[in-house]
């Protein structure tokens, strides 16, 4: 099993662990809940507006934020991370997330390329050379690919996004508990 397959097949599983590594390691306070919140919150944000372009398995989608980054879901997911690993108030917690996200999708972002470019081929090869694969462009590409429409809150839903925003809330949720038991000490 290539890394990347592996990387796609376990990441969740591998997150679940992490997850009750980084809350044991964690020593949140309101600042660092409301900071990390915030930033998380605009990493939903791009999550939210990307998901609301993409057609899973469908089309080769290269509007909206897909004419910026080839993966401006996995973007949004970075500055999750980032508003997370503040969230914890742990330099220990934040290295672990961040390694974690570094090299657990890099290397699925590799395995989505390759995936793409068997069933896309040239239109894919194009896209590819025009918009970067995770840090975006401040103008948008233009890709002379099929349309792939603009965004649609079906779409948004179809694509289970809300999900993100469950689990955000939640683990910050459990992040003010483990801070305000701590505090009670």
């Amino acid at each position: 099993m290539r890394g990347g397959d592996f990387f796609q097949r376990w990441r969740v599983r591998l997150g679940y662990l992490l997850a009750v590594v980084v809350l044991a390691l964690a020593h949140p306070t309101a600042e660092s809940l409301a900071i990390g919140g915030a930033v998380g919150l605009a990493g939903l944000a791009i999550r939210a507006y990307a998901a609301g372009y993409l057609h899973k398995q469908e089309v080769l989608t290269v509007t909206g934020p897909y004419a910026r980054t080839r993966n401006p879901l996995y973007f949004g997911s970075s500055i999750l991370t980032v508003g997370a690993a503040i969230a914890t108030r742990s330099w220990i917690a934040a290295g672990l997330l961040l390694v974690y996200f570094a090299v657990v999708y890099s290397q699925v972002m590799q395995r989505e390329a390759g995936e793409l470019r068997g069933k896309h081929g040239a239109a894919f090869d194009a896209y590819a050379e025009t918009v970067p694969l995770f840090l975006p462009r401040l103008n948008a590409a233009r890709v002379n690919e099929g349309p792939s429409g603009g965004f649609r809150w079906a779409q948004y839903k179809k694509n289970h996004e809300y999900q993100a925003a469950i689990g955000f809330v939640l683990l910050l949720g459990v992040l003010a508990a483990i801070g305000w038991l701590r505090a009670l000490r």
